[in-house]
């Protein structure tokens, strides 16, 4: 076995969290990471080393999912209970405005954006969220899945889509505010 391929798979336990994070069926995540990885050693000279060995493998098993997500979209999907009534409630007043003003975030978020550290801080916050949120964020916002193909993967609502996305970013705001912003100010 060469290095190369020790080295990719050395990152399949990783793929296979993030995959099955997606696609909440196990034999569809397995599938999408075995083909990441045979696309990975059938071609090794496609990677240039430009970027890391994960964020390419990452980029491959996108398009990965993205083809399971189409190919299963007849199946039904059982959403779980989403706990976040009460976020809006606590978050903001009678009136919409906020409870409590929210803290400065620096000038130039692409700066911090590119931070690995904070990349890991985000993917924390990530995985904090309940399920669905989690799922229909990076759906939408990661695999730039447009919202109808999201509607239609989770066989819900577009108004539903937009309420898990708006209790979604809401949550990431406030995790980041307390985990990298508050920490990190400039």
């Amino acid at each position: 076995m060469t290095d190369f391929a020790r080295a990719v798979e050395a990152l399949r336990p990783q793929l296979m969290r993030y995959a099955q994070s997606q696609l909440r069926n196990p034999a569809w995540a397995e599938d999408a990471v075995s083909d990441t990885l045979l696309a990975a050693l059938e071609k090794p000279q496609s990677f240039a080393g430009g970027s890391q060995l994960k964020t390419w493998l990452v980029g491959i098993l996108k398009h990965k999912l993205i083809d399971q997500l189409r190919r299963h979209s007849r199946e039904a999907t059982v959403l779980d209970g989403d706990d976040s009534a009460d976020l809006d409630d606590a978050l903001f007043d009678a009136t919409g405005h906020w409870r409590e003003a929210p803290g400065h975030w620096p000038d130039q978020p692409e700066d911090r954006l590119r931070q690995q550290q904070f990349l890991a801080v985000l993917d924390a916050c990530v995985e904090q969220l309940p399920a669905t949120q989690g799922r229909v964020f990076m759906m939408r916002e990661w695999l730039e899945l447009d919202s109808d193909e999201v509607c239609k993967a989770l066989a819900i609502s577009p108004t539903n889509l937009w309420v898990l996305l708006h209790r979604a970013r809401l949550r990431l705001r406030e995790c980041l505010q307390q985990t990298w912003f508050s920490t990190h100010a400039a």
